[in-house]
């Protein structure tokens, strides 16, 4: 071993120890190896550097751009939500549909983002059914992660891999050449998970400080349930292209709080004002607190039609994404107290309108519109988020007392989803068909995410894991210093040693199990860089086929099932699931084994050795 393998060794060796003790974070100790590599005299600093201009590394950043795209736009949320609707009473049906929404999401952006984003999705939907978060947020961490396994693009690893067999002067992957292998693992993941997830002791989710409150919570207090109300303007109505403004006067009570506009992802909600034209086809979203006779007499006179309401007949929550709610209180100064909230003039002013009212404890819902406003009264309001964000600015006449919980959920570019969508499909079809690189397919899809609204440049730069690009370009460099003074070369003797004279199924196996390892201490990521030289020498001293080494170390590096540190995606599920460590041992133990017997099975059967 000559002096200058040893140094790279020793570094990689302390690299190693503090991935372990995760001290420092990860993405320092790349740095740290970044800065220190070249001292050794094995590369130089350009060398260390040449990670950033790595065509890799900018694929994985716009990655997650196209990913806040779909963040921000709710399609993964929508997809989430759909599912929900379609288990139906059945938790299987619930666990399967859920795994394969996560597994085909994962296949096209980051795994850890798609975690991030089902994870309120199944609280939600936990709560609604009245059953244990736990049951299904560790199928979701396992679907997340197999959707590694699916396309070149699903994850750093098989990036890296790839680009390990391009720098090798070998052709590299297609966008699809995981799916094979992936496709089968996600089918074998939900089967296992439907009987595994009885090893998971049933725990209810936990209890939390108070928090903020949420509109179902004002629906109940304020007894809007009954108010809500949404007809249909048929083309013979009166008040198709008519200005709103020019409508008479309305009764008492009668309150239009929207206009639904369209239909599928081309619904659009419309905020009512003086000069908005009424078009047939519309759906009008109204609050009636007033008899259920005059509501009759106001539906015959227009000619509309009533049209059922959301599914959770919660007040228009199925419209929280573009309605909501606030309470206000009125402080002395102001010029509200002692008018009606009828001479208020709240709608003409704020562009919102007055639901609820409370006296102390006491709720008024009978003549709201005639009662006189005291100081410290509570006010409820009911409009567009972005009038209800600019109230808060406005402490005048009234200051803001609470804020829906659902405002944290409300998505910046709802009405963007079509054209995320479209973006993305797109993205796919340039890489599949190879017509542009993958890393250009992925530069013109973040560029048509920003022109189309999607993302802005804050949002854009925010969703780059630099921490990610980091740790990737800080541990290039062992790569290349090992390949260099042999230490590749050394480590593939080794593991032929080990196996001897078997067969190259057993090699991979060998493979397989050293990586996933591994990856039990170190990033997956780190892992890839470390072992897929280490792959491709043993393929060249066997003289055989790059591709199924290259392959078998991309898919072990997502076997990441057996413990929460393993991955962030494991890491994620920990808290809302309530899981232990011995958790993830029993249920992803069996099934790290089961991945690497179908990776060894198929692989060479797909990508033959000679």
């Amino acid at each position: 071993m000559s002096l200058d393998l040893a140094l790279v060794l020793l570094m990689l060796a302390a690299a190693v120890a503090m991935f372990v003790a995760n001290r420092p974070r990860m993405d320092a100790v790349a740095l740290l190896v970044l800065v220190a590599m070249p001292f050794t005299g094995v590369i130089t600093m350009n060398e260390a550097l040449a990670g950033f201009s790595d065509a890799s590394i900018i694929l994985i950043a716009a990655l997650f751009v196209i990913g806040e795209g779909l963040v921000r736009t709710g399609v993964a949320r929508r997809l989430g939500d759909w599912l929900d609707a379609k288990a139906g009473t059945s938790e299987s049906r619930l666990l399967v549909l859920l795994m394969t929404a996560v597994g085909g999401l994962g296949s096209v952006m980051s795994s850890t983002a798609v975690v991030a984003i089902f994870i309120p999705v199944v609280l939600r939907i936990a709560q609604n059914r009245r059953m244990s978060p736990g049951r299904l947020m560790m199928p979701l961490s396992f679907a997340a992660l197999i959707s590694g396994m699916m396309t070149l693009v699903a994850t750093a690893p098989n990036l890296v891999v790839n680009a390990e067999l391009v720098r090798q002067g070998a052709e590299g992957f297609s966008f699809f050449s995981f799916t094979p292998f992936g496709a089968p693992i996600l089918v074998l993941g939900i089967l296992y998970m439907l009987f595994a997830r009885r090893l998971l002791a049933a725990k209810p989710a936990a209890a939390g400080a108070p928090g903020r409150p949420t509109l179902r919570e004002w629906t109940e207090r304020y007894r809007l349930a009954e108010r809500e109300q949404r007809v249909f303007v048929t083309a013979r109505s009166t008040l198709v292209g008519k200005r709103f403004g020019e409508i008479s006067k309305r009764s008492a009570g009668v309150n239009l709080l929207a206009i639904e506009r369209g239909s599928g992802l081309s619904t659009s909600m419309l905020r009512p004002t003086a000069q908005t034209r009424i078009e047939a086809g519309d759906i009008l979203l109204v609050d009636a607190n007033a008899p259920m006779t005059e509501i009759k007499a106001l539906r015959e006179a227009y000619a509309l039609e009533p049209r059922p309401l959301g599914e959770g007949k919660d007040y228009f929550s199925d419209r929280s994404q573009e309605i909501g709610m606030v309470e206000v209180i009125l402080p002395a100064e102001s010029q509200l107290i002692d008018q009606t909230i009828q001479k208020a003039r709240v709608r003409s002013e704020y562009g919102l309108t007055v639901v609820g009212l409370r006296h102390g404890g006491k709720v008024v819902t009978e003549g709201l519109q005639t009662e006189r406003l005291k100081l410290g009264d509570t006010l409820l309001l009911v409009g567009f988020w972005s009038d209800i964000r600019k109230l808060q600015d406005d402490i005048a006449d009234m200051v803001v007392l609470n804020m829906p919980a659902e405002l944290e959920e409300v998505l910046p570019a709802a009405s963007r989803a079509p054209y995320a969508l479209a973006v993305l499909g797109l993205v796919v079809v340039l890489m599949v068909s190879g017509v542009v690189p993958n890393v250009q397919a992925a530069l013109i899809g973040c560029l048509l995410m920003g022109l189309f609204g999607c993302v802005d440049f804050n949002s854009a730069y925010g969703s780059i894991s630099w921490k990610t690009l980091i740790l990737i370009i800080g541990m290039l460099p062992f790569s290349l210093a090992l390949q260099r003074t042999g230490g590749v070369d050394l480590a593939a003797d080794a593991v032929i040693h080990l196996v001897g004279g078997a067969s190259p199924r057993l090699v991979l196996a060998t493979l397989f199990i050293i990586t996933a390892v591994l990856g039990l201490f170190i990033s997956n990521t780190a892992t890839a860089v470390l072992m897929a030289p280490v792959a491709l020498a043993i393929a060249k001293d066997l003289g055989a086929s790059p591709y199924p080494f290259a392959m078998i170390i991309a898919l072990a590096a997502s076997t990441a099932f057996m413990t929460p540190i393993s991955s962030p995606v494991n890491t994620l599920v920990v808290g809302p699931g309530q899981y232990s460590f011995g958790d993830f041992m029993k249920v992803g133990v069996a099934f790290s084994i089961v991945v690497m017997i179908v990776s060894v099975v198929l692989v060479p059967l797909i990508l033959p050795f000679y």
